[in-house]
């Protein structure tokens, strides 16, 4: 029923006299909730001149969280009120603005934002131990040393370090006997060297290879400088360890035994040569006035067997096949001679003669050069 008294025609709004149309609200009212209603009309929309959120722009920094999800977006389904539009319109366009700054994570709000990645920063420079005058520093030194890859090297220790040997300045010993010396000295060095065992045979008074080897020996032994010379450190030591020689151990008749005289030997003046023994005696009716030590010729220069006679006598002879010097040479067959040989002197029984009958004692060979006549028998036999 039409209240005709309100004024009111049916079509809402107010009339001429002020009076609020209801009619429009209850009719609204009267419209059943869909589940959305539609904005109120006399409201104003969200300005559409505010820009929505650039989706172009990069997405953010992959280490930095993502917005907080937690945060609901408005629901589309609810009814706004006319008049809290633009509220959450704004509160919209705020919510959508999140995604261009790092958001704060639900939980870890007293932990501070990452910090955006940069340049990696320079080194700071490695700190050192101060240097003391006793201590090194117990790091290396900072890059771009010459010497930042060496370990340095450790100080000697005092204790143990030697000084290096200085050369010495003293002169060498000097030297008193070396081959080729003859002496009365020499015949004493080689029977001291025999007593201590050094030198094989008896003492002739030269110095030749096989003294020299003897000497070398001695050395040797003795951590002496291995020279073969005696010098006056050898001479002085050599002196220490032995005793002086006697007269038979000086000059002994041979240096084997003499063998028994061939039966042609015992009458006259002979001189009495046996191969076996190697030995020479100077008889006289069956007498031994003195011996000596011979050597003969090889196998293919050897010394002839028999009964001879001296036929010539030279004092200093040269052999003119061999030129080879010939003393005290007493010529009993051919070019066969008894003299005195300074290579048998030397190296005893190492080598041999051209056929001659060596003699290595200077001394006796020049004594029995002067009592041997001309003519006087010579016996080699075995």
């Amino acid at each position: 029923m039409v209240d005709t008294d309100s004024g009111w025609d049916g079509r809402g709004g107010r009339d001429s006299y002020g009076t609020r149309d209801t009619r429009g609200a209850r009719a609204a009212d009267a419209i059943p909730d869909r589940g959305v209603a539609a904005p109120d009309r006399g409201v104003a929309a969200p300005d559409r001149g505010v820009a929505a959120p650039d989706r172009r722009v990069p997405a953010p920094d992959r280490g930095v969280p993502a917005p907080d999800r937690g945060v609901p977006a408005p629901d589309r389904r609810v009814a706004i009120p006319g008049r809290r539009v633009v509220a959450v319109s704004l509160v919209a366009l705020a919510a959508l603005a999140t995604g261009c700054e790092p958001g704060t994570a639900t939980g870890a709000q007293d932990a501070p934002p990452p910090a955006r990645p940069t340049q990696a920063a320079a080194p700071s420079p490695t700190r050192t131990a101060p240097v003391t005058e006793d201590a090194k520093p117990r790091t290396a030194p900072p890059p771009g040393s010459s010497a930042s890859t060496a370990a340095p090297a450790p100080a000697p220790d005092p204790t143990t370090a030697r000084p290096a040997p200085e050369p010495s300045t003293a002169p060498p010993p000097r030297v008193l006997m070396r081959t080729g010396s003859e002496s009365d000295r020499v015949r004493e060095l080689q029977a001291r060297l025999r007593q201590i065992g050094h030198f094989g045979r008896n003492p002739t008074g030269y110095y030749g290879s096989v003294t020299a080897d003897a000497v070398r020996s001695f050395q040797a032994k003795r951590s002496l400088p291995v020279t073969g010379s005696t010098d006056e450190v050898t001479w002085q030591r050599l002196l220490a360890m032995t005793r002086v020689p006697k007269a038979a151990e000086l000059r002994p008749p041979t240096e084997r035994p003499l063998a028994t005289p061939d039966e042609r030997c015992l009458k006259g003046r002979v001189l009495c040569i046996s191969k076996n023994s190697r030995t020479l005696a100077w008889m006289i009716d069956g007498k031994v006035v003195s011996a000596m030590d011979v050597r003969f010729g090889s196998e293919y220069t050897p010394t002839r067997e028999g009964v001879f006679e001296v036929f010539w006598k030279s004092r200093d002879h040269v052999s003119t096949l061999y030129d080879t010097p010939m003393p005290y040479a007493l010529f009993f067959s051919g070019g066969q001679a008894v003299h005195y040989s300074a290579d048998f002197a030397a190296n005893g029984y190492g080598g041999a003669s051209h056929g001659c009958v060596n003699v290595r004692d200077r001394k006796k060979v020049a004594a029995l050069f002067g009592q041997v006549r001309t003519g006087d028998k010579v016996v080699v036999y075995w």
